[in-house]
This record gives structure tokens, C-alpha cells and sequence, in this order.
């Protein structure tokens, strides 16, 4: 049996259990873990609208998608150490709750600043559905002693890769059928759906352990070391100087504080002891800097470089969504983290290789060809990573790892869109494109010599843990 951590959720719920995992989870589990990636693609195809419409060049609108990730970056650790205290309930609602209320005011927005504060709204009220889902997905573990919830794990990641593929797509088809606009109004429905779900199925939880506090000082220090970097790396002018000494110091003095006090927001000590889930932090973070760089500057390019419509861009990124999912629902059920690592990072680097050959005149099927290519990795690097941070997290902390876990995803989309306003500063030309493109490949490269040499991957199998 897994040990059950003195957090547990399950059996604080007022309705029966059944024997194995409570499929009334999923519904609810899968649906609010989405809004994030969705919310993060559509973006993409609507940046230029959203451009035109208010006179603002990409280096400004590109803070739309900074907005969202810098917000989802700090809040998705500590909203997930809010879910490890106070249960997923509570933190389930309330985000998506927020979720319709930034719909709302991004639908009604009448100034690119508005937007940007609806992105932000967007990004905290996301940050909660993941961390609970994987909190679920632990407890029902512990409740059950099946230590092997493949197919939830499965059906997290390929939901939320699948959205984020389709994502581009389906903005295309909003903003075609009323304006960029519905990229934000799409929210409400989806919000009112999350809402209704999670008040029916997901359990309640007790009050938290006595003595727990929570690390508030900590929070703000982590929440000011991030932002201070990226805005930054957004813009890296020798006059902004202060930026990154003030991220130094922030960093210091964190690091000092949580190594100190009995209930750390981040226990680094713990951290430090586990190597290798540091080391899946990392890839996260280089894989999702090459996936987001291409779905961001390859989407701008389409449009501006190569003269595509915003629908017609989204149809072109359509196989990308197609050998996502089929990839990732092949080999969702196997584990085999080291072998998805392995392929994925080669087929990422063959990808943005493939992007130096694209150019203005390329026919049709070379630019859904790349797509393709790129998708494909894309249904293995997310999936490999989620299943080895449910491996080697501590079950009593799943909560804030999963949260950390997004987190070095969103740093990877921040460095990812501050490259492509470095590389597309006025407009998205092809010369702007193939720089992009020499970006991603060393990512990628590097992503292949971290896993390489890694041989604890093997070894994460799905055993059962003993009291």
C-alpha cells in the first residue's frame, strides 16, 4: 500500500467511494486542467489581430502572452501548496471561478493595458485545476493502493497537449466567426462547465494540519525573483541593470529564508536531495522553450510572413494537433519515460532544422509537414515529464511539485515569447523566422544531452510502495 500523507483528502467526501479510481474525477479534473493551454495557443492567431486593432507592434502585444505565463509562473507553486494545505476543492473553484470573471473583462477590454490585466486574472484563476488534478490523482492512489493511475495521468496530458495544439485552430475559427474578441468570451461557458462540475464531484476536504502556516514572505519573495528576471529578459538594456541584481537578491534572500523556516513554501532542502526531479524541472523547461518559440513565432510568421489569413494559419498548424494526440494516446499507457525523452528530443531537433528550409514561397505541404514533425514530440516530452514528477515528488508535497512543474513550463513559454520579440522585432520575416529556428535547435539539443546519460529514468517503474 502507498503510505497516506496526513493531508489526504480522500474520505473527507460526504459521498461513497467506489473500489477503484472515481471516473466522476475526471470530468472535472481534465476540463479545468485545459483552460490554461487553451488560453495559451489561442493567443497565438490573435495576436495580430489584436495588433492592428489597438495600433500596437508584436514587441507590445507580445506581452499578452507574457502577461498570462509570468502570472501562471508564480501562481501555479503557490496555489499548489494552497491545494497540499487546504485541499483541491476549495482552490478548483475559486480559480475557475476567476477563469470566466477575466473572460469577461478581456471580451469587454477597451485599451491593450485592460487586455493585458484580463491575461493576468487569466493566468492566477488558471493556476489552480492542475495541482488539484494531480492532488486527486495521488489521493485516489493512496485511497485505492493502485499505484500505476496511467490512464488518468494519460488523460491529463494528452487533454492538455491537445488543447494547446488545437488551440490555434479553434482561435482561428472564433476570431473568423466574431472577432478576436471570442478568444476571451469563451472563457464564460467553459468557467460555468468547470463550476458546475466540480461543485457535483469533487470531494471536500478537512480543515489543514495543525501548526501549518503558510510561507507568505516566501511567496512574495519567489513571486519577486521571477518577475524581476523576466521583465528582464523581455527587454535586456544596459539601464535596466537593476532588474537582474534585484532578482540575485530576491533569489539570496530566499533561499536563505525557506533553508530556515519549519514549513518552507519551496523546501529546498528536500529539493536539493532530488536530483532528479531537479533535472525533469529542467527538461520541462527546455522543451516547452522549443514547443512555445514555435508555436508562437511560426503562427506570426504564417500570418505576416508568408500572408496567411489568422483562420488559415490555425488549419495549417491542424496536423501539429493531429500527431500530438495520436502520439501521446499510442504511448500514454507505457511509461517508458526514458524512451519517449530520448525520441522526442531527436525529433525536435530534426524539426527546427527543418524550419531553416522554410521560406515565403514554400509550398503548403512543406509548412504542414513541419507542423507535423513538431508534433510529434510534443505528444511525448509533456507526458514523459508528468509521469516522472508522479514518480519522484514527495506525495505529500504533489501538490506544489506539479505546481513547480508547470512553472518551469511557463518559464519556458516567457523565454520563449522573449525570443521571439528579440528575433521578430517589427515584423515576423522569414530572416526572423530561421533565427528562431537556430534558438529552438540548441534547446533541443541540449534537451538530448541532459537525458542521454540519465540512467535513473529507467528505473521509474510502477511499483508498489509499502507501508
Amino acid at each position: 500500500m502507498i503510505p497516506r500523507p496526513a493531508a489526504a483528502i480522500s474520505g473527507k467526501s460526504t459521498r461513497p467511494a467506489p473500489a477503484g479510481f472515481d471516473r466522476r474525477l475526471i470530468a472535472p479534473m481534465v476540463l479545468g486542467s485545459v483552460l490554461n493551454p487553451i488560453n495559451s495557443s489561442m493567443i497565438a492567431v490573435a495576436l495580430v489581430p489584436i495588433g492592428i486593432a489597438f495600433g500596437a507592434p508584436p514587441a507590445e502585444t507580445v506581452w499578452l502572452v507574457t502577461a498570462l505565463y509570468l502570472a501562471t509562473a508564480v501562481g501555479q507553486p503557490v496555489i499548489g501548496r494552497l491545494v497540499d494545505m487546504y485541499g483541491p476543492r476549495r482552490l478548483y473553484l475559486v480559480g475557475t471561478g476567476l477563469v470566466g470573471v477575466a473572460g469577461l473583462l478581456g471580451a469587454l477590454a477597451p485599451t491593450l493595458g485592460v487586455l493585458i490585466a484580463a491575461r493576468v486574472l487569466l493566468g492566477f484563476g488558471t493556476s489552480a485545476a492542475y495541482p488539484a488534478a494531480m492532488r486527486l490523482t495521488r489521493s485516489e492512489a493512496e485511497r485505492t493502493g493502485q499505484d500505476s493511475p496511467a490512464g488518468v495521468l494519460t488523460a491529463l496530458a494528452v487533454s492538455a497537449q491537445t488543447v494547446a495544439v488545437v488551440g490555434p485552430t479553434l482561435g482561428g475559427v472564433l476570431i473568423g466567426a466574431g472577432g478576436w474578441h471570442m478568444v476571451f468570451t469563451v472563457n464564460v461557458p467553459l468557467s460555468a462547465a468547470c463550476l458546475v462540475l466540480g461543485v457535483k464531484w469533487l470531494p471536500r476536504s478537512g480543515a489543514p494540519e495543525r501548526g501549518q502556516r503558510m510561507d507568505l514572505p516566501g511567496m512574495a519573495l519567489f513571486a519577486v525573483l521571477l518577475v524581476s528576471l523576466m521583465l528582464f529578459l523581455m527587454d535586456p538594456r544596459p539601464d535596466r541593470w537593476y532588474l537582474p541584481a534585484l532578482t540575485l537578491v530576491a533569489a539570496a534572500v530566499f533561499a536563505a529564508r525557506e533553508l530556515r523556516v519549519p514549513d518552507p513554501f519551496v523546501d529546498l532542502r528536500v529539493l536539493a536531495g532530488n536530483v532528479p526531479l531537479v533535472v525533469t524541472y529542467v527538461r520541462q523547461l527546455l522543451a516547452y522553450t522549443t514547443s512555445y518559440a514555435f508555436l508562437y513565432g511560426y503562427t506570426q510568421w504564417l500570418e505576416q510572413g508568408r500572408g496567411l489569413s489568422a483562420s488559415a494559419a490555425g488549419l495549417v498548424l491542424l496536423p501539429l494537433s493531429a500527431a500530438a494526440l495520436v502520439t501521446a494516446t499510442v504511448t500514454g499507457r507505457r511509461e517508458a519515460v526514458r524512451g519517449k525523452l530520448l525520441v522526442g528530443s531527436v525529433l525536435q531537433i530534426a524539426g527546427c532544422a527543418a524550419l531553416l528550409l522554410v521560406d515565403a514561397d514554400s509550398p503548403v505541404w512543406a509548412l504542414l509537414a513541419a507542423g507535423t514533425l513538431l508534433g510529434v514530440p510534443q505528444g511525448l516530452l509533456g507526458l514523459a515529464a508528468q509521469t516522472a514528477l508522479y514518480r519522484q515528488a514527495d506525495p505529500e508535497r504533489i501538490g506544489s511539485a506539479a505546481g513547480l512543474l508547470r512553472t518551469f513550463m511557463y518559464l519556458g513559454a516567457l523565454g520563449a515569447s522573449a525570443a521571439t520579440a528579440v528575433f521578430f522585432p517589427h515584423r515576423a520575416d522569414t530572416g526572423g523566422l530561421h533565427g528562431l529556428a537556430l534558438f529552438m535547435l540548441a534547446g533541443s539539443a541540449l534537451l538530448l544531452a541532459i537525458t542521454l546519460p540519465d540512467r535513473s529514468l529507467a528505473r521509474l517503474t510502477p511499483t508498489p510502495r509499502k507501508a
